[in-house]
């Protein structure tokens, strides 16, 4: 074979790059990055209070349709079950781009006051593309990366925890202070970064690789690069506080960090180029075995059984089966997993979980208000609570995936603990401890990302993988049905209640369009000592799927993975003429 010349293995190692897993992956991570505006909430709903002059219970009901938005995207499940996920991202960055705009154009009164459901629904829109960026991108590389899942879910949703505050260093070097520019940027932001990665996400093949797992720790090494240096800047600017230029060379510093993770891309790229040059400069002679290996009869019988079972599921309606689930980690249907026992507890446990947290996160601002901290300190809880949810969904993804695997540690059981851990942030914000609020920041986000990873690799593991972008989406419904529950009808209610007793105390009449404003720590006492119980109530719902789960989380969940990824890797290295005798022996030992 004659060796190819220099320009041209060049231009072969650069479509190696580029269309390669890694690369795709690390798209993946610029998409996520820019994907958490709808955790902004608390840096510009003052403006939205102010400008359009609702009282907190409207506010909060903005909030909800904020979560409902953002959770709700079984349609985009749907759509990416028929459709390539580039179009599910083009979808998405148009309602990020429309949304946000619309309520930028309100708040800066470019338009007349809109009527308040129109405000809920552009902010139902521009968050909705969250769950299509998901969707797109999350459960694209979820399913190319099958037995690494749980580092893959805690590292991008490490970086939509981390958006956050990597947003709000780019908007303080863009726009200073003017949080209404901040709508505005959070609308072309990820539309742009989801059209500008929209031809790399894409489902590929899924090849083994023996040292994957230790390159996503080389990922995770820089991520946590990122969020420590986020951490130094954000404490540095509440020390002494950042001037503009400052802000611009903490935004350059992102910038860079965001960058590196390209060159992991290339070096394993070029790891993997240069193996398969090797294969096809020096083919090593290939044996392919054709008999059938010696097997258990009891394997045979297990086999055959589930292959009948297969069969018939398949010929079956998905209505008379949707009450016949198959084992845990067999590919569910949708209506098997979403009528499971499994399902209703998880669901269940997650509206109370994330619900709470999530409430305490949307009111940082008012609860910093009311109990006296200074407005700078909001931009400081919002960035803690940032970073801190990256720490919670790279700790719970990284860490129960290698307590899964080393020592079959259930993943439920890492939920029930993180659910109880939560408790103690909300217990601090209602008692109102001195700096108490800080330290809340930091649980109540490290809490609420933990949830996250956990809440969707179980999802993948008891239901399988077939149909997983519409069952991951289905789980974040419960997400805004908590919100709604406990932002809403609690926290939001209770709030206006207590700012009308002490306007009616003080003799302040209540004037339409002018927000209701409460001051103490009696403005959100009652509301999280109702949010810490409704919590403890889902560590119970969480403990009884720990239980029902045991046996499953003890066995080998990974090894069908394996076993498919091998076949594909055997097929890949074959010689063009062998491939057919492959496949052959594969069909053989199938029908056999």
């Amino acid at each position: 074979m004659v060796a190819a010349s220099s320009g041209g293995s060049m231009k072969s190692l650069t479509i190696q790059i580029l269309t390669g897993r890694w690369f795709m992956f690390f798209g993946s991570l610029w998409i996520m990055s820019a994907a958490g505006a709808t955790y902004m909430f608390s840096l510009y709903s003052g403006d939205i209070k102010t400008t359009l002059g609702y009282d907190q219970t409207t506010l909060n009901l903005l909030s909800f349709f904020k979560d409902l938005g953002a959770n709700v995207g079984v349609l985009a499940g749907l759509i990416n079950e028929v459709t390539p996920p580039w179009f599910i991202l083009i979808i998405g960055a148009i309602l990020n781009f429309f949304g946000y705009f619309m309520i930028w154009l309100a708040v800066t009164k470019r338009i007349p006051k809109p009527q308040v459901w129109h405000m809920c629904l552009y902010i139902c829109v521009g968050a909705n593309s969250q769950s299509f960026a998901n969707t797109g991108s999350l459960v694209t590389c979820v399913k190319n990366f099958p037995e690494s899942r749980g580092v893959v879910l805690g590292i991008l949703k490490g970086y939509v925890g981390l958006s956050g505050a990597i947003i709000t260093q780019l908007y303080h070097a863009f726009y200073g202070e003017d949080t209404k520019s901040l709508i505005l940027m959070i609308g072309w932001l990820p539309a742009a970064v989801s059209f500008a990665f929209l031809r790399t996400i894409r489902n590929m093949k899924v090849v083994r690789q023996t040292n994957e797992l230790k390159v996503f720790y080389n990922f995770l090494y820089i991520s946590l690069g990122l969020a420590t240096f986020l951490i130094v800047a954000i404490i540095t600017d509440k020390l002494s506080g950042f001037t503009r230029s400052e802000y611009g060379g903490s935004a350059a510093v992102v910038i860079i960090l965001l960058v590196l993770p390209i060159l992991v891309v290339v070096w394993e790229e070029k790891k993997l180029w240069t193996d398969k040059q090797v294969a096809l400069n020096d083919p090593a002679p290939i044996n392919i075995v054709t008999e059938k290996p010696n097997r258990d009869p009891s394997e045979v019988k297990d086999d055959n059984e589930r292959s009948t079972e297969v069969e018939s599921a398949k010929t079956a309606s998905c209505w008379t089966t949707m009450f016949s689930p198959p084992e845990r980690g067999d590919d569910y249907t949708i209506l098997q997993a979403l009528f499971s026992v499994d399902m209703l507890i998880l669901f269940l446990a997650t509206i109370c979980g994330v619900g709470g947290t999530l409430t305490a996160i949307d009111n940082l601002g008012q609860i910093g208000g009311s109990l006296g901290y200074p407005k700078r300190s909001v931009s400081t809880f919002v960035s803690l609570v940032s970073i801190w949810n990256y720490f919670g969904r790279v700790v719970s993804g990284v860490v129960s995936e290698i307590f899964l695997i080393k020592y079959r540690f259930p993943r439920p059981l890492m939920l029930t603990l993180i659910l109880l851990l939560s408790c103690a942030g909300h217990l601090l914000i209602a008692f109102n401890v001195p700096g108490g609020l800080y330290v809340a920041s930091v649980i109540i986000g490290f809490c609420f990302g933990a949830q996250w990873p956990l809440l969707f690799a179980i999802i993948s593991e008891i239901f399988g993988l077939k149909y997983y972008s519409t069952l991951y989406n289905f789980g974040s419904v419960a997400s805004p049905i908590g919100s709604y529950l406990l932002n809403v009808r609690v926290a939001g209610y209770l709030y206006d209640v207590e700012a009308e007793k002490q306007n009616n105390a003080l003799k302040i009449p209540r004037i339409d369009g002018r927000d209701l404003t409460c001051t103490g720590t009696a403005c959100f006492k009652l509301s999280f000592i109702i949010i810490t119980a409704v919590t403890l109530f889902g560590v119970l719902v969480s403990f009884i799927l720990v239980i029902r789960t045991k046996k499953f989380y003890k066995s080998d969940i990974y090894k069908k993975f394996r076993e498919k990824a091998l076949a594909t890797e055997m097929e890949m290295s074959a010689p063009a003429p062998a491939r057919s005798t492959v496949e052959e022996a594969k069909k053989n030992n199938i029908n056999g």
